[in-house]
């Protein structure tokens, strides 16, 4: 099994990542974009570059868009699917045999939603949609305050820790837990798959990792097949007992559908929560701000959505031939790069778009959750998550600071932190 992810990881992944290391060494921006381990600390500076003067720009890996109208128009426009290619260039035998070999279920392989077009899409998203309901995600805010006080009743025993760790991680973690119906127990191990399983997103992941997240995705298929066995004879109350006790999804379905609440419940808040509180700590005058007038609050996470989105990008695949405004054709079958961070910084969208101000009244036009039929579907659980838990962490401890460089995480779809040491305390 291991030879045959390894034939997998070289056409997704390995021949890919070896033409971005070549062209990162001539300089290129979009290969310095996409690669891991210089992106990730300033893609914006990167993505400016990319921009110039608009319009779609062609790129060793197929299309990339960072124009707000444009990213907008494709993320709604059907000529444009998920399903996304093997690039063309890695040898045919090769991208035959790679497309034949299934790995195990994970958010970005089909049945996921996130990798289905229609009309397949709407059949996996429609009872999915049952856990992120205005009713339901309402029902789970008594949760998350309760989750909230008690990990900051945690942390007020220290003058220092982990934020990642000891407060951005767990709160999502804890809310996923309850509408899967999860042990508080076993959280650590969503943990720790979800750490090792995030990487898959980006292309061009070095063979260690790739190893890594299918045995994450091994281990947590296992797990949750399992579970679904389980609820099928003892459902509980929680969101996923019902999702399985209805029969719509089989079993790889359901296994499919699971990752994707545990990824769109999870990552985008715990990534947002860490990547805040450097930027709040950062402008003292926005933070000073919100404690003058909480009511602030919804608007500036917007604003923090937008400033530095959790995911950076998102891709497409060309279903027929396109052409915007005259400009480059899009050929069929090729990938196209839409970047949300892109959209969100695009200064005729957003004036002064590097600049971070909590009072922008258009922040909620941001693209970070996406737009059209597959928009995030955890955004309001991470709108009600954040809204609890920021706030909540600035009252608290209103001393709070740095302790030491964050550790940022070396991927380039998923913007965030691995480690951030804070000091809750004036010495």
């Amino acid at each position: 099994m291991n030879a045959r992810y390894a034939v997998r990881w070289a056409a997704e992944h390995g021949l890919p990542r070896l033409g971005f290391l070549a062209l990162r060494g001539m300089g290129d921006p979009f290969a310095r974009l996409m690669s891991g381990d210089e992106g990730y600390d300033d893609p914006y500076s990167l993505i400016d570059q990319l921009r110039g003067d608009g319009g779609v720009r062609v790129t060793r890996a197929g299309y990339a868009v960072f124009e707000y109208e444009l990213c907008r128009e494709i993320l709604r426009d059907r000529r444009f699917g998920v399903r996304l290619p093997i690039d063309p260039s890695v040898p045919f035998p090769l991208r035959r045999y790679a497309e034949r070999v299934v790995l195990p279920p994970n958010p970005i392989e089909p049945p996921s939603m996130f990798a289905q077009d229609p009309p397949e899409h709407g059949r996996m998203r429609k009872p999915v949609a049952s856990a992120f309901t205005p009713r339901a995600v309402a029902r789970l805010g008594d949760r998350v305050r309760e989750v909230t006080a008690e990990l900051l009743d945690a942390m007020a025993a220290h003058e220092s820790v982990d934020l990642m760790a000891d407060f951005a991680a767990q709160v999502p973690i804890a809310v996923i837990a309850e509408i899967m119906g999860f042990p508080a127990a076993d959280r650590p191990l969503f943990l720790r798959w979800g750490s090792h399983v995030a990487p898959l997103l980006d292309v061009g992941i070095s063979w260690q990792a790739h190893r890594r997240a299918m045995a994450a995705t091994g281990a947590m298929r296992d797990y949750l097949a399992a579970h679904i066995e389980k609820l099928r004879r003892e459902p509980g109350d929680d969101i996923f007992s019902l999702l399985v006790s209805t029969g719509d999804l089989n079993t790889t379905e359901l296994l499919a559908s699971a990752n994707v609440l545990m990824g769109a419940g999870f990552e985008t808040t715990m990534n947002l929560l860490g990547n805040a509180v450097p930027l709040l700590l950062s402008h003292s005058d926005q933070l000073d701000l919100l404690r003058a007038e909480p009511e602030r609050w919804p608007l500036a996470i917007e604003e923090m959505l937008r400033f530095d989105t959790s995911v950076q990008m998102t891709a497409r695949r060309v279903l027929e031939p396109v052409e915007f405004d005259g400009g480059v054709p899009l050929v069929p079958g090729k990938s196209l790069v839409v970047s949300l961070a892109g959209a969100n910084r695009d200064p005729v969208k957003f004036p002064d778009p590097h600049r971070f101000d909590v009072t922008r009244t258009n922040a909620k036009e941001h693209l970070s959750f996406g737009t059209g039929m597959h928009g995030c579907i955890g955004a309001s659980l991470t709108r009600l998550e954040i809204l609890q838990a920021l706030p909540a962490l600035f009252e608290r401890f209103p001393d709070i600071r740095l302790d030491g460089e964050p550790t940022r995480r070396r991927l380039s779809t998923l913007r965030g932190y691995s480690h951030m040491p804070v000091r809750l305390k004036s010495l």
